[in-house]
């Protein structure tokens, strides 16, 4: 499959600074309908932050409970708890090696970087899953032809 990351990409990255709080990144995403949000700092990528890591979050000391999902405040900012070592994608990758990427690491999506190394989308499983639904249709049409 030779058809690139760029073409299936969100390329309206909603991103957030590292000093905004837990509670305020939560409620934007829950706004915005978005489970991952890269947290950019002077026009470079330093993390990211998941939907599952506001939900089930590592920083809690205690055991486990239910009243500790969704324990959000500004006492901790994203850059207490954003992913530092995140595996991006490039525009000009195919999606094959963006699924691979995906899978290898376990994760539900990628930051897209241009050439320079800038944050210009987010590549999800959902963007792979319309491709993948693309592929299917265009293999159907030409079974009709």
């Amino acid at each position: 499959m030779t058809t690139k990351v760029s073409k299936y990409m969100s390329p309206k990255v909603i991103s957030v600074t590292s000093g905004v709080g837990v509670r305020e990144a939560f409620f934007l995403m829950r706004e915005k309908e978005i489970r991952h949000l890269p947290v950019v700092d002077n026009g470079k990528l330093l993390g990211i932050v998941s939907d599952r890591a506001l939900r089930r979050p590592d920083w809690v000391d205690e055991a486990p409970d239910i009243s500790h999902i969704y324990d959000l405040n500004d006492d901790l900012n994203v850059g207490d708890i954003m992913i530092k070592n995140v595996f991006c994608i490039h525009t000009y990758d195919t999606l094959s090696k963006a699924v691979k990427l995906l899978l290898e690491h376990k994760i539900g999506a990628a930051p897209v970087l241009d050439k320079d190394e800038q944050l210009v989308g987010m590549l999800s499983a959902v963007d792979l899953l319309q491709a993948l639904d693309d592929i299917f249709s265009a293999e159907k049409q030409m079974k009709r032809k």
